[in-house]
This record gives C-alpha cells, structure tokens and sequence, in this order.
C-alpha cells in the first residue's frame, strides 16, 4: 500500500465487510476523517468539531484500531485533531491579572448603580400612569387637597419598576420637605420589627414609629398574606394616618381585588384610594433601558444587538439591565466586541416569554441513534452487539436524565423491558461516564443538542 489513504481506505472497508461499523456510521463519522499521518504505529486524523471527536473516540476508536491491526498487522493507536480557523487563545491570566480585571469589573458595576429618582426612571406607556400618580403624590405630599390620591397603589408583576417608582417618591420627599417623617420599609422588615417589638415588649415604640409618620411607604405588601397580627397592626396604623390626612403608599404583585388573603377590611381601604398598574415595557423602553444600562457600564453595545436584546426579553426590566451587565462581563474578560451571537449565549438562560418543544422518547432514541449509527428500530430491539447495546444504554440514561419519566414507564417505551434493566442501564452509564470524560462529554452533547433542538 503506497499511502495512508489507501491504507484507512482498505480499514473502512475491513469494517464495513465484517459488520463492524453498520454503513450510516460509516458515512456519518468514519468518511469525514481526514487522514493526516502514519509513521507505522500512530494514525493521526483530522475533523471539523469536538464533538466529533468524541463520537468516534467513545464508540469507534476500538474497532478502528482492529481494522488497522487485520490490515496491516500492526497496533495503532488513533489521534484525532480538530481542525479550527480561530486564533490561538490568549496566554492564561495570572491571578494577579485576574484579581485586577474583577477589581476593575467590580469598579464599572458601582459606576451603573443609580439612585431610585424620577430623573433615573425609563418612562413608557406600559408606566406612564403610574409615574405621574407617584409625582404628584410626591408634590403634593402633606397637602389634603387631594384625598383620592391616598393611598396610593401601585401593583404589576415582579421587575416592573414598582420599588424604583415608591423609592423615589421617598426621595423626592426628602429633598423636598426634609422635616417631614418619611418612613419606607418593606413588608418583611414591617413584620421583624413587629415581631421584635413583641418579644421586647415594645410595642408603643414600634406604634410610634409607624403611625407618626407624614408619609408610610410599604413595598410588596403581599407578604402580609396569612400573617393575622401584622395586618391587625397594619390595619390601625393605616387608619390612623388616613384619618390625619398623612399619605401612604402600598406596592404589591396584585390589584387589591385578588389580594384574597388579605382581610377585607384592608382590601377595601386600598381600593377606596388610587389603583395604578405597571406591565412589561414595550419595545421602545426596553431598547431605551439597555442603552441607558448600557452608558453608564461605558459599554459600546452595537445597535442591532440592543435591538435584538429588547426583541428576545420581554418580561422584566431586571432581565434587560442583568444581560447588560453580563455582556459587559464576557467582553470584560475576553477583549471581543460584542456580537448579536454574544448576546444569544447571554440571554438563552433567561428567556421566559416561550414555551420549548416537548422533548419526546422517540426525538432521544432518534438523537442517540444518529450518534452511534444505529436505527431506532436497533435501540428499542433485542440485538445485543456492543454498538447497539451501548446506545441503548445511553438512550435510556437520557431520556430518565431529560424526562424524568418512571423508571417502570422507561422501561415500556424501550420494548417492554423490565425495571431492573433499566435500573441497571442507568447505574452503568452513570458510572461510565464519570470514569470516562470522553463519554461525559458525549453524553452531554446529545443532552445539549436534544433540549437546543427543542427550542423555538
């Protein structure tokens, strides 16, 4: 044999006549080998991925290694090469480079950190009610010209804005009557001081405290849910200050109205006020939020990535400025610009707006199949050769890894076959791949490639 692919030629065919690899392996991972030298005891090839890498070397490195010792009559040992267009990494930092760029990371993240005023607030259709309820409440704070301003409710769900908008209020309180009482708290720290007040036998300090206030701001009072004493406590402290004409100002998830578990008596005094809803921001105030988010990290975020970012996360305001800050993390520590692919790696953690693709049986059986050149019809049968064994094996471990599904119900959809099988299948793969980091990084993949190919 004059070359090395004559050579790997005559070792796929020893394969294919011997029943050794099936023909769709053969196709599928064996043909894109390119052989790239034999010095007559090592063959090194070369591939596309990693990924293929892995499959060959988990399930094929064997048989090729047979094949080559029947052709020749010689062992070899097989390497594999990954072929790649990128630049070679940049040397690893030390820890002093490290510790450097997270002091430096750390100092950019101060410099977003803003104070909760009207000024800082992105102003949207999906708020613009409730910002100017929260203005006015504050200018006119004290003044009993406007009774149907008190309370104040502002509800919406979770990231919305509503701590930014009762914070500022405060704030703009402060700065404009500074001998006023301006008391916030949030539910929880409402409930600890009552309940320290309680076992203190304090009880007038914390009535004090409260129902002297000119103006009681309380954030996310629907914890108050369930809990009798702090509503009876909550109750006479709001009606005092409503019956003296001091503002109060209540955030919450919900409109008053399905506060259910709220007493009566509460739901009905907070409807008796002004209701003002916040929901998710539109396009346009979430491209205006990550901009913003973005000046004040002094990150150079390139218009279509913005665009893309307000397009793909539409459900809070806390998603859009954390992907901010992570891209500013990824582009921190790597140099790279950032990039529209960049910002899909952020986000895919965080979308929440659709609904995956149920992953089904027979999508995993037909993944693992593919991987290892073998026909569903193979994993699910009764053939015990050492490829379609292995496959099965790792088919079952995948479907109990991704559904979840009963062991005994694994068993039906893999031919009827009994509980300790399939126990006995996923016992081994289990232990298989942590002894085998090439069949861990396999496994992975298939898992990877299954739930990615369930996405919309």
């Amino acid at each position: 044999m004059n070359s090395f692919e004559e050579v790997f030629e005559n070792v796929k065919k020893y394969c294919l006549e011997n029943n050794k690899i099936p023909e769709i392996g053969l196709k599928t991972w064996i043909d894109p080998l390119t052989p790239v030298s034999f010095d007559g005891s090592d063959a090194v090839f070369s591939v596309q991925t990693d990924f293929q890498k892995n499959i060959v070397m988990t399930t094929y490195e064997t048989i090729l290694s047979e094949a080559f010792y029947n052709v020749l009559g010689l062992k070899v040992n097989i390497t594999i090469n990954v072929e790649s267009e990128e630049p070679l990494p940049p040397p690893t930092p030390t820890y002093a480079e490290l510790d450097q760029k997270n002091e430096e990371l750390e100092q950019s993240y101060k410099f977003a950190n803003y104070d909760y005023t009207f000024d800082t607030f992105i102003e949207g259709p999906s708020n613009s009610f409730a910002l100017a309820c929260s203005k006015s409440v504050a200018k006119n704070c004290g003044e009993r010209e406007v009774p149907g301003y008190n309370p104040l409710f502002i509800y919406g769900p979770s990231g919305m804005g509503k701590t930014h908008l009762i914070t500022a209020i405060a704030n703009e309180v402060r700065k404009n009557q500074p001998d006023f009482n301006v008391v916030y708290v949030t539910s929880e720290t409402f409930g600890n001081d009552l309940i320290a007040a309680i076992k203190t036998n304090l009880i007038s300090d914390f009535q004090e405290k409260y129902r002297n206030a000119d103006i009681l701001l309380v954030d996310d009072i629907q914890f108050f849910a369930g809990k009798e004493r702090m509503q009876e406590e909550f109750f006479h402290t709001f009606y005092k200050l409503h019956q003296e004409g001091k503002q109060v100002v209540i955030t919450s998830d919900k409109p008053p109205k399905e506060l259910i578990t709220l007493e009566a008596r509460l739901r009905t005094r907070f409807e008796g006020g002004l209701i003002a809803d916040i929901s998710a921001p539109d396009y346009e105030t979430r491209l205006a939020i990550i901009n913003r988010k973005s000046e004040l990290l002094d990150l150079r975020m390139p218009p279509e990535v913005s665009e893309f970012m307000a397009n793909r996360l539409k459900s809070n305001i806390r998603q859009l400025e954390g992907a901010v800050m992570r891209l500013k993390a990824i582009t921190h520590f790597a140099g790279n610009p950032i990039s529209i692919s960049m910002a899909q790696s952020v986000i895919r953690d965080v979308l929440t707006d659709e609904q995956p693709i149920p992953i089904t049986v027979e999508k995993i059986i037909s993944e693992v199949s593919t991987v290892y050149g073998v026909s569903p019809e193979d994993i699910r049968s009764n053939k015990r050769s050492q490829q379609v064994s292995i496959a099965r094996k790792v088919a079952i471990y995948v479907v109990r890894e991704i559904t979840q599904m009963p062991l005994a119900s694994i068993g039906t959809e893999f031919g009827g076959r009994d509980h300790s099988t399939i126990v006995y299948s996923v016992n081994s793969v289990t232990e298989a791949i942590n002894k085998d980091q090439n069949l861990n990084t396999l496994v992975s993949d298939i898992i990877k490639n299954i739930k990615d190919k369930s996405k919309p």
